[in-house]
């Protein structure tokens, strides 16, 4: 006889254990077991419990190819559903594989698991192996399926509500619990307030201080008594929520004609303008794409949205100030160019209409479409194009788990006929014209942090955290990437004759790109360097990036003049003529301002059930190597959070959204 060891782990999550019957069937190179039930006395398959079994067959089944793992019903118990983490087998040789499930089971319902060293297409030689594989993809593909977001933007995955997804992939209960606890909480204390839908308008600026009593972060607190100051507006253009727009200045462009006279008494004393551009002290913020978007009529009133222009001065104190701004695009004596020399009010309100287009810029693009949305696309081509056992599958799959749940239902609360954006400046209509707009300008190099930051010229710029932080973390993403790929890829051939790699790549340039060669994304992959790039970046996009424009939403939106969705009142198009009372006319109503807030406060939250980059909690990998090389990028990104927490403590303004422990390894929220 020939006996089998298996331990059965069961998941840790809420309500993963089962009452219900087990069985088992090994499936070798020699032979198939008998089906064998898992029964030990007393309760199998406890919640976060491991169970030892032994199988016997009559010899061994030669190499150990498959697990076939059944689930049938207890007629003493209500129906329930298992969570199958890993089964280990032992075999006779002495052999230990592990084969990975982590996903529920339901009634009558079977898996069949692959176990052992991660496997390539080309690498499978036995034909149980080839036709299981061939299956897997099959079925793959026919339940995870393509749609368009909307006409001339990428495809999303075709479900339409998160209850289709396989439990597996969606959000947990505890998670969803918690989401909907802090909604509740948050609706509660804004309705006892008298805040929620009203259409009240602010009375005073410091009113606003009243939204949330309990909520309020160092950050917002810091915010709401530095928000007029122009050195602190500066900062955020690098530090802040959207630190990817701005770019060193070479030349000014044509349709923002600010003179030397203009801006001479906010230079360093004797230098001028065409000096300071030749030093590369001048910066440039430009929101061109959105020019010519109508905005929209909301509730009778037609709001308005300024892509405008604003010209940065790094000063001599390495403070990066705002010097001009022009609020359109074309030069008028209707559009005139403001300066710190104005009216207080008028310099505010110019600086209020850049934030309040950055904001819906910030959201749409650089939030949802830059990070969620793409992220949904490798998410989609990995399911359909990878199956479990492909090392790409192992590796990505932590950083896609609940991607589809949180976007579906992101749709609906802010894309949705009354979500969030249709309160904001543009209305539905707008945003997805400012998406529609944005596809072709993400570009695989602006993904890419290193060039990035060369294209905009931020390479020296002192004081930009966001820089520092997250080349760093791209380098050691890109050490850890390198290490996995060269060990299942040692050759460029082994890239070249990876079909389901091929067919990967293929569907995100199709159904991401649209096909767009501009966009300079890799259609085919021809060697292991492309490979590496090209994975760095889908992980750095989805945690470190996502991260960065995620992460201070609450801080830096809570307070309403430092970015809101929507402003009311027309943009100045003379100086002289407002007051602070224009300001609190311009600001959302009580109750649009309190569901803003309530938004921020919700996708920036960190929850309990977050998952830090570096970690990987479902068991994958059975290779020793691999542990290894987890380990050690564990190491690095714990060496780097010593590290800025170091720096930050020397700072007045912390930068921490890019400190890896408060970096999700996915866009979960």
């Amino acid at each position: 006889m020939a006996e089998y060891k298996l331990q059965v782990t069961t998941g840790d999550m809420q309500h993963a254990g089962t009452w219900a019957h087990v069985s088992v069937t090994l499936f070798g190179s020699d032979g198939q077991s008998e089906q064998t039930d898992l029964d030990n006395f007393g309760k199998d398959f406890s919640t976060g419990e491991t169970g030892t079994y032994t199988l016997k067959t009559s010899s061994s089944l030669g190499k150990l190819l498959l697990v076939k793992v059944e689930k049938d019903p207890c007629i003493l118990f209500p129906e329930d559903e298992w969570y199958c983490s890993t089964i280990e087998v032992t075999t006779p040789e002495g052999d230990v594989i592990l084969f990975p499930c982590h996903r529920w089971i339901s009634r009558g319902e079977y898996v069949e698991l692959r176990g052992g060293r991660a496997m390539k297409v080309f690498e499978d030689d036995h034909p149980l192996l080839i036709e299981h594989r061939k299956k897997e993809l099959m079925l793959k593909r026919s339940f995870y399926d393509w749609k368009p977001l909307a006409e001339g933007l990428l495809d999303i995955s075709s479900f339409e509500h998160e209850s289709e997804l396989p439990a597996e992939i969606r959000r947990s209960k505890a998670k969803v619990d918690e989401l909907q606890g802090t909604e509740k909480q948050i609706g509660i204390e804004l309705k006892i307030k008298g805040k929620l839908g009203s259409i009240e308008k602010w009375e005073t600026v410091d009113d606003l201080k009243k939204i949330f009593n309990f909520k309020k972060t160092a950050m917002s607190e810091y915010i709401a008594e530095h928000w007029k100051e122009d050195d602190f507006y500066g900062f955020q253009f690098l530090n802040g929520i959207n630190p990817t727009v701005i770019k060193r200045c070479s030349e000014l462009p044509r349709n923002f004609p600010v003179t030397e006279e203009m801006v001479k008494p906010f230079l360093a004393e004797g230098s001028s303008l065409s000096r300071e551009i030749r030093k590369g002290n001048i910066f440039l913020y430009d929101q061109k794409n959105m020019d010519g978007i109508p905005p929209q009529v909301y509730k009778g009133e037609s709001l308005n949205v300024t892509p405008g222009l604003c010209l940065f001065y790094l000063n001599p104190e390495n403070k990066l100030m705002p010097i001009a701004i022009q609020l359109y695009q074309q030069p008028s004596e209707q559009n005139p160019i403001f300066l710190p020399s104005d009216l207080e009010t008028d310099w505010l309100l110019a600086k209020m209409y850049i934030k309040n287009a950055d904001m819906i810029d910030h959201e749409a693009v650089h939030h949802l479409l830059n990070t969620h949305f793409i992220a949904e696309v490798y998410t989609v081509a990995t399911l359909r194009c990878f199956p479990v056992i492909h090392p790409l599958y192992k590796l990505l799959i932590p950083h896609f788990k609940t991607t589809m749940d949180t976007n579906i239902a992101g749709r609906r609360r802010l894309l949705g006929p009354d979500g969030i954006f249709s309160i904001s400046s543009f209305g539905l209509e707008g945003i997805m014209e400012l998406m529609r707009r944005s596809l072709p300008l993400m570009t695989y190099s602006s993904l890419c942090l290193p060039e990035n930051i060369t294209a905009r010229g931020l390479e020296s710029i002192p004081n930009c955290y966001y820089r520092d932080d997250g080349l760093k973390l791209w380098y050691i993403i890109n050490s850890f990437v390198r290490a996995v790929v060269e060990y299942y890829y040692p050759s460029d051939a082994d890239v070249c004759k990876d079909t389901e790699l091929q067919d990967w790549i293929s569907e995100i340039f199709t159904h991401g790109l649209l096909r767009n060669k501009a966009s300079g994304f890799p259609d085919c992959f021809h060697c292991t360097e492309e490979l590496i790039r090209f994975i760095t970046m889908i992980i750095f996009t989805v945690s470190v990036q996502h991260a960065a424009v995620n992460n201070g939403q609450f801080d830096y939106y809570y307070w309403t003049p430092n970015g809101t969705l929507l402003l009311h009142k027309p943009p100045p198009t003379t100086k002289g003529q407002s007051s602070m009372e224009t300001i609190l006319e311009a600001l959302p109503t009580v109750g649009e301002t309190a569901s803003i807030s309530a938004m921020t406060y919700l996708l920036s939250k960190k929850y309990s059930s977050a998952v830090p980059l570096g970690q990987y909690p479902d068991k994958r990998f059975d290779e020793p190597a691999l542990t290894q090389m987890i380990q050690e990028f564990q190491g690095e990104l714990s060496y780097l959070g010593e590290e800025i927490t170091e720096r930050n403590s020397q700072l007045e303004l912390p930068y921490a959204y890019l400190h890896p422990s408060h970096i999700e390894n996915s866009v979960a929220n």
